[in-house]
């Protein structure tokens, strides 16, 4: 079959060439579609009980915050790169910001922009962390709120608004590490009494394999240390009528407050309940450290551990002298001494009863003129002298006041005469005021 031989050829040829043709289409499928890829046989595995809750606390950041015109992006740009850094070193498993973001309700929109890129890099330095945003008295708390679903698909919970029809949205459950109870600042007068303590007994009964449970609050808390505000009393700091801690309630695990820039832990028997502080000074007369708090809590009813974690600020505030006050002259040479290369904000105490030449500020101005520091501003402070305690009153009780009595309360705080005929100029303007309204 000589003729037949190679025609026989030609035809398996065709065949061979054909089968590898198909078998190439279909590995190239199969590999596409992964199906000759080795299977990896997983066994499931018991998912290990988590011994610890670790939360980075702080609050209080008051982004935007200048002072005395003096623009504090670059130091408020450190502090959160070492926010970034501090999570990525110990991988909390919350991130927990109590209040008090930004400085004003309306900040600029490069501020708003510099804390939501930290939002974003705090999230890439550790995704498996839960970040947890609540508002302070500063905020905006719808701002908080109009973006809260997007981030959510980040693990970021922001917090704005007390949610009155459905309070029990504030439990925020993170699975196998525990239960958050965020609650962002809130005027008393829209809190039932004992909502908080109900919000306690919900995540309480929620929690079936007894994992830590906290609180966030930004209010003021009384008996605690509110050096540095402004205007503040044991009564009032901040604008915020202090409440008993008896008042929040009881049965969370850890009450992680904001509003109070000293860090500090409050009375309650269980050292559980603590202000993480500003992790920046926001005035001179806060001269102390300033920290955020790392939290570990192993189980419900147990005792957090807290660490202290400093920041850095590359421009500190100082006050020259460092303790009293100095006379003009005084002053004016601890400035002239002051080191060139220290990128100090300087603050001057000045004895009121000196002589203080009406140029003093411009004089400080042109010695630091050359200077790496920031001269801000001369502290005029005068000798006490015996007088009256002032009274103090909270800001529901000032509402409530006649505004006689208001008058009257600050003639006696400061030392002037009030006597009937003032009194009776003081009716005839109040009277005149209101038929004006009419």
């Amino acid at each position: 079959m000589p003729g037949y031989y190679p025609a026989y050829l030609s035809i398996k040829a065709r065949v061979v060439r054909l089968a590898f043709t198909l078998f190439r289409f279909v590995f190239f499928i199969s590999k596409k579609n992964n199906t000759f890829a080795p299977q990896k046989c997983y066994t499931p595995l018991t998912q290990p009980h988590k011994q610890n809750m670790k939360i980075l606390h702080t609050s209080d950041w008051h982004l935007g915050h200048s002072l005395v015109g003096y623009d504090r992006t670059e130091e408020q740009q450190k502090m959160l790169d070492q926010m970034v850094a501090i999570v990525r070193e110990h991988r909390p498993d919350i991130f927990l910001l109590a209040g008090d973001v930004y400085h004003t309700s309306q900040p600029a929109t490069a501020v708003q922009r510099m804390f939501n890129q930290t939002i974003v890099r705090l999230h890439d330095a550790h995704p498996g962390m839960t970040v947890i945003v609540t508002a302070g008295n500063h905020d905006s708390g719808s701002r908080h709120e109009i973006f809260r679903t997007p981030w959510e698909y980040l693990n970021v919970r922001m917090v704005g608004t007390f949610d009155r029809n459905n309070p029990e949205r504030h439990i925020i459950e993170i699975a196998g590490i525990g239960y958050v109870i965020a609650v962002p600042y809130t005027n008393e007068r829209y809190l039932q009494e004992g909502l908080l303590q109900h919000l306690i007994d919900k995540a309480g009964e929620m929690n079936t394999d007894n994992l830590p449970v906290v609180l966030t609050a930004h209010t003021s808390v009384s008996g605690a240390d509110f050096t540095g505000h402004e205007n503040a009393t044991e009564k009032t700091i901040g604008g915020i009528d202090a409440v008993d801690i008896k008042e929040i309630g009881t049965g969370y695990d850890y009450l992680a407050l904001g509003h109070i820039h000293r860090p500090q832990f409050v009375h309650t028997g269980r050292h559980n309940a603590r202000y993480s502080g500003s992790p920046l000074p926001v005035s001179f007369d806060e001269c102390y450290g300033h920290t955020v708090s790392l939290v570990e809590i192993d189980r419900h009813g147990g005792t957090p551990s807290v660490e202290t974690i400093a920041i850095d600020n590359p421009r500190p505030m100082t006050t020259l002298p460092l303790e009293g006050v100095a006379s003009w002259e005084e002053a004016k040479k601890m400035l002239m001494d002051f080191p060139d290369d220290l990128p100090d904000y300087i603050r001057l105490n000045i004895d009121g009863e000196g002589v203080i030449p009406v140029q003093a500020k411009q004089e400080a101005m042109q010695i630091t003129q050359n200077k790496q520091c920031r001269f801000c501003l001369l502290n005029v402070v005068k000798r006490k002298t015996e007088r009256n305690t002032a009274r103090q009153v909270t800001i529901q009780e000032f509402r409530q006041m006649d505004p006689i009595e208001v008058a009257e309360m600050f003639a006696k705080d400061t030392d002037e005469a009030f006597d009937g005929q003032m009194r009776e100029m003081m009716k005839e303007v109040i009277k005149s005021l209101d038929e004006t309204e009419l």
